[in-house]
């Protein structure tokens, strides 16, 4: 199965289905024109990438909506496509621009506002996301968290707020919290004990160790794996689910981000998710089919009986 041909351009659907319907719980689908191309500059039209995905035996796509104008055109694709969900929230790095926070980060990069951080401060624009969050199509928050990659000072603060009132959200309206977490994983896991987490937390493309694993295990606290864990050289990541209870697995794509082994370099797309999970079934040593049965009713539990299509 992780031995297919590699093709240039858009990856070929894997050539296995996956025994479950295993949910993609977490993407990021094209609105729009907003597509992303392969270097050659073609472009997988997203019907076909859904198609594919359905042949697949990949289930209901959880679409982040992470910045304010995609959160409408996120909202509409659930409308459109029955197996559409979605998951909105306002993004660590969107959080500082909407407090106005522009100060030069530690490498040089001065962040830049867009109209739409103009026109919405951050209270106005958590106001609207608050407004949207109760559309029977949001399954989750997020994803919201912390990333300290290109921050300044000031901006880190910004994060910290924007994170405490999204874990706020997520608690109040019963929701699971989808965790960006980057370079962060101290103060991410600080402000969620100190704040209280919400029941069911999801660190979204889960990035830390061993040790920190073990730390989501003692909280019940969900791992949700990408393409990374297929790369050689991410060990760390094998370790860290080799040390998680198989109940707090998940998995996603983050499309169009983060391509599995063996198509690295190429357009990622929710019909690759069974790439992901096959590495996942090797690093745990474990029967393919019964890693979906345990993905498949791990989404259930978390997002709710309506994404286990």
């Amino acid at each position: 199965m992780g031995k297919s041909k590699k093709y240039r351009g858009w990856a070929l659907p894997p050539q296995f289905t996956l025994p479950v319907r295993v949910p993609d719980n977490h993407t990021h689908l094209p609105l729009g024109e907003w597509e992303i191309p392969n270097p050659e500059g073609q472009r997988l039209d997203l019907p076909t990438q859904l198609e594919r995905a359905k042949n697949g035996g990949v289930g209901a796509l959880i679409s982040s909506g992470c910045e304010l104008p995609d959160w409408q055109g996120t909202l509409d694709l659930t409308r459109t496509y029955p197996q559409v969900f979605a998951a909105l929230a306002i993004h660590p790095n969107e959080a500082p621009l909407h407090a106005r926070v522009t100060d030069p980060a530690p490498d040089g990069n001065t962040p830049k506002l867009h109209p739409h951080h103009e026109q919405y401060d951050f209270e106005a624009a958590f106001s609207l996301l608050e407004t949207l969050i109760d559309d029977e199509k949001v399954v989750a928050v997020g994803e919201s968290g912390l990333d300290y990659f290109r921050t300044s000072e000031a901006g880190v603060e910004a994060q910290k707020r924007s994170f405490r009132d999204h874990i706020a959200l997520a608690k109040e309206k019963r929701l699971p919290l989808q965790i960006h977490d980057r370079e962060a994983h101290a103060d991410t896991i600080e402000i969620l004990i100190a704040d209280g987490a919400p029941e069911k937390t999801v660190f979204h493309c889960y990035s830390g160790d061993k040790e920190m694993a073990q730390v989501l295990a003692e909280n019940g606290w969900y791992a949700s794996f990408a393409g990374p864990v297929s790369y050689p050289a991410n060990e760390y990541l094998r370790e860290a689910a080799r040390a998680l209870p198989r109940e707090l697995i998940l998995v996603e794509t983050d499309a169009p981000y983060l391509t599995p082994m063996p198509h690295r370099g190429q357009p990622n797309a929710s019909y690759l998710l069974g790439h992901t999970i096959f590495s996942l079934s090797e690093t745990l040593e474990c029967d393919f089919n019964a890693l979906c049965e345990q993905l498949y009713a791990n989404s259930a539990r978390v997002y709710g009986e309506q994404v286990a299509l």
